[in-house]
């Protein structure tokens, strides 16, 4: 008696076959996105009268914007102190976070009293933390920093703890069935296990930091992407604010694909994932 295939199930809402950005898509799209931004602007602006031609951001303005920016080097420079701060205290944000989130997975009383703590504070927005900066540091690089360290390293604390905590049992199990202990044990089988899931927690707590870098450099008068970004609000340039604004995400992205992506993909290939 012969059976009948069983009948292939479509999501109605999905594809069975995820297809891929290609570059020309990517060119079309933002043309696009482009297009229908320069018309809305043109209709509130020159047709409907909605808004202010100064108080709305166009694509012209932003573009002429850059090549004022550009000229000498002003915007590179804002751009190359901001990766700067914002490196140096994700570095030490990482330091931090790795040593708390180690204290509170092999200390219980910090587990059950000290986490809870930390999932609150993380809730903060980074602003938060610019006016202790700025008493304790002053106006300049160093509470930027500090800034950024608060604002990312309660992040990979939790994601440190979270990665180790979610290792399957059945890894460790094994391991320890095959006489592993001790160093080996944690070089060989729990870090390998966790540092998916690591990765995953740093690539938040870079966003995080970015986001804290930009809190902190909008209050204070170093050069920076926020400081930049208060210059256009203070000169009433909307296209210099537009301008910054896409900068910053465009960096964000940038690092996020070209840094986290690629670490992340080369971890998960490694391991037949």
């Amino acid at each position: 008696m012969s059976r009948k295939p069983a009948a292939k199930v479509v999501m109605p809402f999905g594809r069975d076959k995820k297809k891929k950005a290609t570059p020309l898509g990517y060119v079309l799209f933002y043309v696009i996105i482009i297009a229908i931004w320069q018309a809305v602007w043109y209709v509130g602006t020159m047709v409907f009268d909605i808004w202010k031609p100064y108080a709305f951001p166009n694509p012209k303005g932003v573009f002429i914007s850059l090549l004022q920016q550009s000229q000498g080097g002003d915007l590179l420079r804002a751009i190359g102190f901001s990766l700067e701060r914002a490196a140096i205290g994700f570095a030490v944000a990482i330091v931090c976070g790795v040593i708390l989130g180690l204290l509170i997975m092999n200390i219980g009383v910090l587990a059950r009293y000290l986490k809870p703590m930390i999932l609150g504070i993380q809730t903060l927005p980074s602003i938060c933390w610019v006016p202790f900066a700025i008493l304790w540091f002053g106006l300049t690089a160093q509470a930027i920093i500090f800034v950024v360290v608060m604002g990312s390293m309660f992040s990979i604390a939790l994601s440190v703890e979270s990665s180790v905590r979610n290792i399957n049992p059945i890894y460790v199990k094994a391991a320890r069935t095959m006489g592993a202990s001790g160093k080996n044990l944690i070089l060989h089988v729990i870090f390998p296990a966790a540092l998916p899931n690591f990765i995953a927690g740093l690539r938040q707590g870079w966003s995080f930091g970015w986001r804290a870098l930009m809190a902190g450099e909008v209050m204070s008068a170093a050069i920076g992407l926020g400081h930049s970004l208060v210059m256009g609000r203070d000169l009433a340039d909307i296209n210099q604010v537009m301008l910054i604004m896409i900068i910053i995400v465009i960096v964000g992205i940038v690092i996020d694909k070209f840094v986290f992506s690629l670490i992340e993909e080369k971890v998960l290939r490694k391991r037949g994932l």
